[in-house]
């Protein structure tokens, strides 16, 4: 599986094997400029509209919404452990 983030305002987790999207995640009222995994599950997402989102993925459920940034998000990445989020 892959996700993507796209100018549309929505991600989108792809089957790679079949070219397929599986699953469209809709709640950005901005572009999504930056798109990374926390586990299996769930993933974080960057947008222009200046919020990071944290998603279920299977269940295409933003289950966080983190604001705080005075500008678009334009990249997030994953480390460590404990996991920790970088914006």
């Amino acid at each position: 599986r892959v996700l993507s983030g796209s100018h549309d305002k929505t991600l989108k987790l792809w089957d790679i094997k079949a070219g397929k999207c599986l699953q469209t995640l809709q709640g950005h009222a901005g572009s999504v400029h930056a798109v990374a995994t926390i586990d299996d599950q769930h993933a974080i997402s960057g947008s222009y509209d200046k919020t990071l989102k944290v998603w279920d993925v299977d269940r295409a459920v933003c289950v966080k919404t983190l604001e705080g940034h005075d500008s678009a998000v334009n990249a997030v990445v994953v480390f460590g452990s404990p996991q920790q989020v970088a914006s």
